[in-house]
């Protein structure tokens, strides 16, 4: 960055007298030798590196060594991730809402083998589903946020139509309380029991409406860019991501809310509709998409990573599905339930856990 440096000369003034009132100001760019340097906001946090004759027993995430015996630098870090089977459902369904994490899901409502409208609520422990107290109205492609023991279940289809019909889940039964204000299925949503955010969905075309939940009253707010349906959002109330949906044709379509708008940022490499996400993560800008329905309309096995910037395409889940539902973080996700057809049951977790990684060797 090169000297900067500081001198009383710069505070006396052209009669001679001296200004003290600068002291602390800013150093003028001529007393800077290399002026080269931008702003600077923020300083990473770094990484000592450091030799070892062996690897650590218990390396920290972000941590880098040499091993001097192996003669290779390694680090621990984010290793790439992968789906494994978990228990299934109890009821197999597509069009479903869901809720929590990867170890303490919820999965309500959706469309079954015979075609009917559900109000079954079913809990995920990380192994097993269990029934517990159904909605108080069946329906199909709702809205979903929350955790397992405070989520919303809001919008949807039943058997009169589009509803804008909103329930409240306190891990022992539904509620119902004020209505959305529109009425439609397929909406995307995000969010917390008490601070959600409901956007898209198809009310007699394809809609971009965005309402936000207070914990007991829907507003409308800023409407998406492009209309679309058959999405599933991620993120905060203030901080969401949504990704792909039906125009009615699949797109890869993505947009970013920053609490005020949304902002169009880069596709998904393979457009999608139905597709599942890890939507309990707390940012929208470290996310994961899969499944749905891909260009042309099939059933897709496809896992898109988010970074913030790009995607990236990471290993795929083992069943190609469509309408299911996502669950967990972009660590620890769960996708359940869907259409490959016929209606699934099926459940998958996956898993991006932290390994030793050679970085280079000498």
């Amino acid at each position: 960055m090169g000297t900067i440096t500081r001198s009383f000369a710069n505070n006396i003034t052209s009669g001679g007298t001296f200004d003290a009132t600068d002291l602390t100001g800013t150093i003028p760019s001529s007393n800077i030798a290399n002026a080269s340097v931008g702003n600077i906001t923020d300083v990473p946090a770094l990484v000592t590196t450091t030799k070892e004759s062996s690897d650590p027993p218990s390396p920290v995430n972000g941590q880098i060594w040499y091993n001097t015996t192996d003669r290779v630098l390694r680090g621990y870090v984010l290793g790439a991730g992968s789906w494994a089977s978990g228990g299934s459902l109890n009821t197999a369904r597509e069009k479903l809402g869901g809720a929590g994490t990867q170890t303490a899901a919820l999965g309500f409502a959706g469309v079954t083998p015979s075609l009917s409208y559900s109000s079954i609520t079913e809990s995920y422990d990380g192994t097993s589903w269990t029934e517990v107290n159904d909605l108080n109205t069946a329906k199909q492609s709702v809205a979903g946020a929350g955790t397992q023991t405070s989520a919303i279940c809001a919008g949807g289809e039943n058997s009169g139509g589009n509803t804008s019909d909103t329930e409240l889940f306190n891990g022992t039964s539904w509620t119902e309380v004020n209505n959305m204000n529109t009425g439609r299925f397929f909406p995307g949503s995000s969010g917390t029991q008490t601070a959600a955010l409901a956007f898209g969905g198809y009310v007699a075309a394809p809609t971009g409406i965005t309402e936000s939940w207070n914990g007991t009253s829907w507003t409308e707010v800023n409407d998406m860019n492009t209309g679309r349906y058959s999405i599933q959002g991620a993120g905060t109330q203030t901080d969401s991501i949504v990704a792909g949906g039906a125009t009615p044709s699949p797109v890869g379509n993505v947009e970013l809310w920053n609490g005020t708008s949304w902002t169009e940022t880069t596709d998904l490499n393979t457009g999608r509709r139905g597709a599942g996400a890890s939507s309990l993560s707390t940012t929208s800008s470290n996310v994961i998409f899969f499944g749905g329905n891909a260009l042309p309309p099939s059933t897709f096995t496809g896992t898109e990573k988010w970074d913030g910037t790009s995607w990236t395409e990471v290993n795929d889940l083992s069943t190609g599905r469509a309408e299911m539902r996502g669950a967990g973080t972009t660590s620890a996700a769960l996708a359940y339930g869907g259409v490959i057809p016929p209606q699934s049951a099926a459940t998958e977790e996956w898993t991006q856990s932290l390994v030793t990684t050679t970085l280079g060797a000498s």
